[in-house]
């Protein structure tokens, strides 16, 4: 008889907090929220024109945006959400789609975690 386990669909998502504190002293605090604020709502919209695009099948366009989204995930300090948006655009160019479907599904469970999580940490600082 096979065994069948179930597999957790959380992950923790990696923020980097010296990077975050880093805006914060360059610019101080009223600046660096109103620039994150800014630099989340940018990752909000374009994971979601992601989103459409790979539920569209077009591919190109999600490889396009999935690259905006890594640099700019990577400047306010969300080191997992760009990872992951890196891993889609390299599964796309190995045509593996199989793989593209695992991390466009990965890329909205780390993408919305880690902007609630980013989210949180700027409001309480």
């Amino acid at each position: 008889m096979a065994q069948i386990s179930a597999l957790a669909l959380s992950e923790p998502v990696r923020v980097d907090g010296r990077r975050v504190a880093d805006i914060v002293a360059q610019l101080g605090e009223g600046a660096a929220h109103r620039v994150i604020g800014l630099a989340l709502e940018q990752l909000a919209a374009t994971l979601t024109d992601a989103d459409a695009a790979l539920r569209a099948g077009r591919i190109a366009d999600a490889v396009a945006l999935s690259e905006t989204i890594s640099r700019l995930a990577w400047q306010i300090g969300l080191l997992s959400f760009a990872g992951v948006a890196m891993d889609l655009g390299a599964a796309a160019e190995r045509g593996d789609a199989p793989a593209l479907a695992a991390i466009h599904a990965r890329l909205m469970r780390v993408g919305n975690r880690s902007l609630t999580a980013i989210w949180d940490r700027s409001a309480m600082a």
